[in-house]
């Protein structure tokens, strides 16, 4: 991968040629298909209406910063949709097609509602990873902003009853509250980026203002290439 300067205090990494062949192929697997196109043409409107997926957690503009990890597991995940799931997928679609009176056929229905669900994740991984400035938490980073919180730093934290926290600053699309992975547009993440060990940060939350104390902060490899538990 290439690298140039972030804005959150860190190096980024660009996307290698690995991502680039997957996601060639994945355009040319939506958008290229006629068996595609014959089997969706009867409920594109309906499709049109259901793309959840599509709605950005993002604010407007902003990078979608993600650890190495993270860009990892979404790539992958991209590659076997595409290569493994959706052909076999097709297959079975076009099998079931010609076995007699489609609005019977349960192995067509499922089949072509299980096409739409994958063609419909494509397209999301596709935009998330498109937008992607990958940013490895292990970097390197100089001594003056050894101890600031940025994106991907590890932070323990204290409220005013002296409860602690161990929290990790993630991308997006690698919340895990499991692990303590916090987005990076959470209210949490915001109170702290830019703050330092030693420093108090004030958290706004529907209950009201809380004081917050950040007592560690410490940039290390996470386990985003890990799904979270469902």
């Amino acid at each position: 991968m290439g690298r140039r300067e972030g804005t959150l205090g860190q190096v980024a990494e660009q996307p290698g040629a690995l991502y680039f062949a997957s996601r060639q192929l994945a355009t040319v697997a939506v958008t290229g298909s006629k068996m595609n196109k014959a089997f969706t043409r009867e409920s594109e409107a309906a499709d049109d209406g259901d793309d959840i997926e599509s709605v950005s957690p993002l604010p407007a503009g902003a990078r979608n910063y993600m650890t190495p990890g993270g860009f990892a597991r979404l790539s992958a995940e991209l590659e076997h949709l595409v290569q493994k799931e959706r052909p076999e997928v097709v297959a079975t679609v076009a099998w079931a097609a010609g076995n007699g009176d489609r609005s019977e056929n349960g192995d067509y229905i499922y089949g072509k509602r299980r096409l739409r669900e994958i063609d419909r994740r494509i397209r999301y991984l596709i935009k998330r990873l498109d937008a992607a400035e990958v940013v490895d938490p292990a970097g390197p980073r100089d001594g003056e902003t050894a101890d600031q919180v940025f994106f991907g730093a590890t932070v323990r934290v204290e409220n005013a009853r002296g409860e602690t926290r161990t929290l990790a600053i993630v991308g997006v699309d690698e919340i895990d509250t499991a692990r303590g992975y916090i987005s990076w547009v959470s209210p949490m993440a915001r109170a702290l980026l830019k703050g330092r060990e030693g420093d108090k940060v004030m958290l706004r939350t529907p209950g009201g203002v809380e004081e917050i104390d950040i007592v560690e902060v410490r940039y290390a490899p996470l386990a985003t290439g890990v799904a979270p538990a469902s």
